[in-house]
């Protein structure tokens, strides 16, 4: 039987069939040693296929289909080289805030650079706008915003007066949606806004520390009633780059990229190198400063792996 991956717990696989009936599997070892360098061989929105045991409702996954694309970050478990976040995705929505807690922007850029790597529509979401009432917070939204819009689909958005949710449930009809971010954020919060039957645990912020308490433990992917699915992941404190090539990264930053094609060198890595087009932009903020601290940090990541 074919089906497609729902939720992952490590050891159970939650699958759905072309029918809407949903099996426990879990996975053959041969499946999981061709895929050792993973902490999970099988992720989120894989489609398998599965054979079912005499219950009906438990299986064993036999085999993955070739994967549309997927989105990679470096693993905490040492032992294992990346853990894969979903696969088969039409468009990644990162919510990001400002304050309440404070999403930096080196996380962003990483988590954009991983995005364009493995071509995956990217989207931000700047959440808890109605918190930003003083004039220091509105500059520093602006100031992200300013980053960000020239590049990637920017929208403002709050759970509590409702502003941009509209737009969110416009986004997401009839596609597979992947809702990322810190701890903290506000992200499951906004899923049940655009999708209310789904009831998501939420949590306060912690009023000490400004940082978010997890409340999805596991990544898991829901049907919307409008078409698509929504794919929740648990909240991300770090975004570790794994399997690029560091000639290639500044392909991964859409407006170093553009620039470079005025670079004196070919193999310029716009680090040191004279006559680079991408400094002088730097220089004359054609490209944003912070964007190119960003892109120089992940040169410099020797925790990094680079092929």
């Amino acid at each position: 039987m074919k089906g497609i991956v729902l939720k992952s717990t490590g050891s159970w696989y939650t699958v759905q069939d072309k029918d809407s009936k949903i099996y426990s599997c879990k996975i053959r070892g041969k499946l999981r040693l061709k895929s050792s360098r993973n902490t999970n061989p099988v992720a989120v929105g894989d489609k398998v296929v599965f054979d079912v045991e005499d219950d009906g409702v438990t299986g064993n996954i036999v085999a993955i289909e070739a994967r549309k694309n997927y989105i990679i970050r470096k693993s905490t478990n040492l032992s294992c080289a990346a853990h894969i976040i979903a696969a088969n995705i039409d468009q990644a929505l990162l919510v990001v805030t400002i304050d309440f807690p404070e999403t930096h922007t080196i996380f962003i850029d990483r988590y954009l650079a991983t995005a364009e790597a493995y071509r995956i529509p990217a989207i931000l979401l700047f959440n808890k706008v109605d918190l930003y009432t003083s004039a220091e917070l509105k500059q520093k939204l602006n100031h992200y915003l300013s980053i960000y819009k020239p590049l990637y689909p920017c929208h403002t958005v709050s759970a509590i007066t409702g502003e941009g949710i509209g737009s969110i449930k416009s986004l997401i009809e009839g596609k597979v949606s992947l809702f990322s971010g810190n701890s903290g954020v506000g992200k499951s919060t906004l899923i049940n806004l655009v999708e209310p039957s789904l009831n998501l645990k939420t949590a306060d912020i912690s009023r000490y520390h400004h940082k978010g308490r997890h409340t999805t433990t596991f990544s898991e992917m829901f049907p919307l009633e409008n078409g698509g699915y929504i794919i929740d992941t648990p909240g991300i404190k770090g975004f570790g780059l794994v399997d690029m090539d560091k000639r290639e990264i500044f392909h991964f930053f859409p407006e170093i990229f553009e620039a470079s094609s005025g670079c004196q060198y070919q193999n310029c890595t716009h680090d040191h190198e004279p006559g680079c087009a991408v400094k002088e932009a730097v220089e004359t903020s054609t490209i944003n400063p912070s964007r190119y601290y960003s892109y120089l940090s992940i040169l410099d990541d020797h925790d990094t792996k680079y092929r």
